[in-house]
């Protein structure tokens, strides 16, 4: 028996409009320096891209999210051309070739692999009988299928970043397939060997290494996150400034428009990447949990729709989101405080950029689209009422 639909969610844009407010703050403190007399010309920017961002949510709830289903094929198929028109035909930007007509296709490709995966899954897992080895083979064959030519394309770009996320949407899907652990283990064993693989050959066969298998900005960002004091010019003194800039921020924080390292123009890129030293120095420790603790709720929040959609579509579709974010949120505040690699990635919703942002808008809107069309069923899931 079907009871109703379960309606908008007001918690989770409750907590995109508090990370909006979070980052127009942080963005006006960090980036007011690089125009003096228009200290809000990129606060006023941003409240744009989220205004278009609002718009978009409210394109991606039309539909409801099960049509979604007709349209993988025809997004998968349009991100990988675009993907294969930047290999051939896309701009080059410091060392790196992303963009073709002023887009950067890897951006919305996260997405469209979302929805092709959760649509292949969906297929794979809704009246599946066989739970042999056998099976999960062919199961963890066609997830690869589908995701390694966009994941190869975006390495190629290169862009190693983009590729991580990738990569985290990739893991977390399987985790939703239902394969088993030991098959799991294998591909993390895989991964494992690669980097040994690619440690030694850095370390015997370095012309080799750095001629073909990296790029030589990718090798000077791990070279100043290994070793930052080393690299007093480049990405270590980046590095080493924001380290700096959250240490001094301790408990308290410095004080809005206080602090020294966000004020005094040394961090590269303070109002996108490195926006994390803002809310750090500023807010200190107190300020930073809170940043984290809703970051904390979205991602709880946004688990709980997937684990009471009684839609497998929608389960995953949700989860993909959540292993899209989460990894992004990890990334970006874990390269800051110098436990990761510096890739460039942006802090979701908080960094100042247009395209990142739509790109989580619009993974929002598929998650406020599958929570607003779940319905309530006394007795059975929605799949035996379809």
């Amino acid at each position: 028996m079907e009871r109703k639909q379960t309606g908008l969610d007001y918690t989770l844009l409750f907590l995109i409009f508090l990370l909006m407010c979070i980052s127009l703050v942080a963005i006006y403190s960090g980036a007011g320096q690089y125009f003096a007399d228009d200290p809000t010309y990129y606060v006023v920017r941003q409240l744009v891209w989220y205004g278009v961002g609002a718009v978009i949510i409210t394109a991606v709830m039309l539909l409801d999210f099960d049509f979604y289903k007709n349209l993988t094929i025809p997004f998968y198929a349009i991100g990988m051309v675009l993907l294969l028109a930047v290999e051939f035909f896309g701009t080059e930007r410091n060392g790196a070739q992303r963009w073709i007509f002023g887009i950067q296709p890897s951006e919305f490709m996260k997405v469209f692999l979302i929805l092709a995966l959760a649509h292949l899954l969906y297929r794979l897992t809704k009246d599946r009988q066989d739970f042999s080895l056998k099976a999960d083979i062919i199961v963890l064959a066609k997830i690869l299928a589908v995701s390694l030519p966009p994941f190869l394309l975006i390495l190629k770009q290169p862009d190693l970043g983009t590729a991580l996320v990738i990569a985290a949407i990739i893991g977390t899907m399987l985790l939703m397939s239902g394969v088993r652990w030991r098959l799991l283990l294998s591909l993390v064993g895989t991964a494992v060997f690669f980097v040994a693989f690619m440690i030694y050959m850095h370390q015997f066969h370095f012309d080799f290494f750095s001629e073909y298998l990296i790029e030589p900005h990718q090798l000077s960002r791990i070279y100043g996150w290994l070793d930052p004091d080393g690299d007093t010019s480049g990405i270590g003194y980046q590095l080493n400034q924001a380290i700096l800039g959250i240490g001094s921020g301790q408990l308290f924080g410095s004080g809005f428009m206080e602090g020294m390292q966000t004020q005094s123009d040394v961090i590269p890129e303070i109002h996108t990447d490195f926006i994390f030293t803002v809310i750090g120095e500023e807010f200190g420790f107190l300020g930073a949990m809170v940043l984290l603790v809703v970051y904390f709720l979205l991602f709880y929040r946004m688990i709980m729709i997937a684990l009471t959609c009684n839609n497998l579509f929608g389960s995953y579709l949700v989860s993909g989101v959540v292993g899209l974010l989460v990894f992004q949120v990890f990334q970006n505040i874990a390269m800051t405080i110098g436990l990761m690699p510096i890739t460039g990635l942006a802090l979701p919703f908080i960094s100042y950029g247009g395209s990142a942002l739509l790109t989580n808008m619009i993974a929002i809107g598929i998650v406020l689209n599958v929570h607003y069309r779940t319905r309530e069923y006394m007795f059975k899931s929605e799949e035996n009422y379809s």
